[in-house]
């Protein structure tokens, strides 16, 4: 069974078997989301970060203190995921196959929206996906513009970036800006040095696509952005960028008319 046909219960049992991979176009039709999980005293900081940028932070579910599953999560988050970042003071220490051994009991899990969300919209308009074309992780770029602060958390606003022929653009603004609840329209379109991208391709995260004769670089916000905000958190776990958490959602939950 190709990946794109598989359930999110089968996805996440293939991860907990330790497969490795980035996510964009698995599981058509079923949305992904970023993880974040951090010690439960920093979760109301963490709660109004989001709410004050909600861009690259667009919360979905929010687990119990400790609990390894959520609502729209019912798998084992500390092993269904295909890949892990551990933090310690702001820093990525490790990057991991399963976080069995470091979550804790303090841990509450926020999962964010995530872009791959409206990728099959696009894709069904006619919208290339380079990335997925391609079979590699879609780029993603730390920017110069500063996420708004929220008690401890502070950081740069990190985007996605899609080759889009010029021509679609504006179909590739309105599809995507149907789905507020995963990053929503663009934040930028053209030029990436407005953004203090100096090179596309040198991505921060992710991997090098190439734009082709008519293409144009969008970018969208991108759940990865709170992992750069954990400065002064002693202690948190994402997931490996790009390798996501596959949930028990339809993408058209979060399409709105």
């Amino acid at each position: 069974m190709r990946e794109s046909e598989l359930s999110p219960a089968r996805a996440r049992d293939r991860f907990r078997q330790g497969e490795r991979v980035p996510t964009a176009g698995w599981c058509a039709g079923w949305t992904q989301a970023n993880l974040i999980a951090l010690p439960s005293r920093h979760a109301g900081d963490f709660l109004r970060f989001t709410e004050r940028n909600p861009k690259p932070c667009p919360v979905l579910d929010v687990s119990e203190p400790g609990a390894t599953a959520t609502r729209l999560f019912p798998g084992d988050l500390r092993t269904d995921l295909p890949g892990y970042r551990v933090y310690r003071d702001g820093h990525a220490v490790k990057d991991a196959a399963d976080v069995v051994a470091d979550w804790r009991e303090d841990l509450v899990a926020f999962l964010l929206g995530c872009s791959f969300t409206f990728e099959a919209a696009l894709m069904a308009a006619g919208i290339p996906m380079r990335h997925v074309e391609l079979g590699v992780n879609v780029p993603m770029y730390r920017t110069v513009v500063a996420c708004e602060p929220a008690g401890v958390f502070a950081g740069p606003l990190v985007v996605s970036m899609r080759p889009i022929p010029e021509e679609l653009v504006a179909a590739a603004r309105e599809i995507t800006g149907r789905y507020p609840a995963v990053h929503g329209a663009p934040v930028h379109v053209g030029d990436p040095m407005a953004l203090g991208i100096q090179d596309l391709k040198n991505p921060d995260f992710g991997d090098q696509v190439p734009l082709r004769p008519g293409e144009v670089p969008v970018f969208w916000a991108c759940g990865v952005t709170p992992q750069l905000a954990l400065g002064a958190v002693d202690f948190a776990i994402g997931h490996l960028p790009g390798h996501m958490a596959i949930i028990d959602a339809r993408d058209e939950d979060f399409r709105v008319t």
